[in-house]
């Protein structure tokens, strides 16, 4: 192994950069989504409590019955989201020490970094589409909710 200058690790730092910024934009990602994650199973608790209590009528049961269906729903899809920007954190991190690797034992590891970043990518693409399913399904939630008012 031989060690590096300072002018040949520079570029390396350069490549770095990237990643870096993608890991900062994925964790503010991240952050949402936990956020999102932590209200609705507030929510979920709250109307669990509520179809404890007795005396509702059938369509006021029947709605909150709706609406714990969607909330477990948006939970596996929320933790696939939160799991899949956690991978693509994972992803990236393995590409950033991949990349200081391969400089510092002068390795040809472009076919490998390139695959570990569009595993990185894909993950992020899946996140953000399991983020959209879950705001499909809070407002599908919400459209219960006014169906039950507009009844009334």
């Amino acid at each position: 192994m031989k060690a590096l200058s300072l002018t040949q690790l520079v570029p390396v730092l350069q490549l770095a950069i990237g990643p870096v910024i993608l890991i900062s934009g994925v964790g503010l990602l991240l952050l949402t989504l936990s956020n999102r994650f932590g209200r609705m199973m507030d929510r979920s608790r709250d109307i669990i409590r509520e179809l404890s209590a007795q005396g509702h009528p059938p369509a006021v049961e029947q709605n909150l019955h709706r609406q714990v269906a969607i909330l477990q729903r948006r939970a596996w899809i929320l933790r696939l989201s939160i799991t899949m920007s956690a991978v693509t954190i994972l992803m990236v991190g393995i590409l950033i020490l991949s990349l200081f690797v391969a400089a510092i034992w002068q390795l040809e590891a472009g076919p490998y970094l390139v695959t570990i970043f569009c595993i990185a990518i894909l993950s992020l693409i899946g996140s953000i589409l399991a983020f959209i399913a879950d705001m499909n399904l809070a407002l599908r939630a919400v459209h219960l909710d006014w169906l039950l008012v507009a009844k009334d």
